[in-house]
């Protein structure tokens, strides 16, 4: 049950990007989002791993940019 509640909470995550780019979302909601995309396997879909990839980036840059002008410099969790 709990991965579908994975899979339901990363597409809700996914939706918000979609709508409003990745400074859409929270600090905290960008960390889950991260590990939600981390965790599910595209490895049999190469256009789908390279955009997992690229999503990972934009995360971890928004991330820092977040820390930068909140001073937050280190990560929660």
């Amino acid at each position: 049950m709990s991965d579908s509640n994975d899979d339901l909470e990363r597409l809700q995550l996914l939706d918000i990007v979609a709508q409003r780019g990745v400074k859409g979302l929270t600090r905290v909601q960008l960390e889950r989002l991260q590990i939600l995309v981390e965790q599910k396997d595209y490895s049999n879909n190469p256009k789908a791993q390279k955009s997992k990839m690229k999503l990972l980036s934009q995360i971890a840059i928004t991330i820092y940019d977040y820390d930068e002008k909140f001073g937050n410099s280190f990560k929660i969790s």
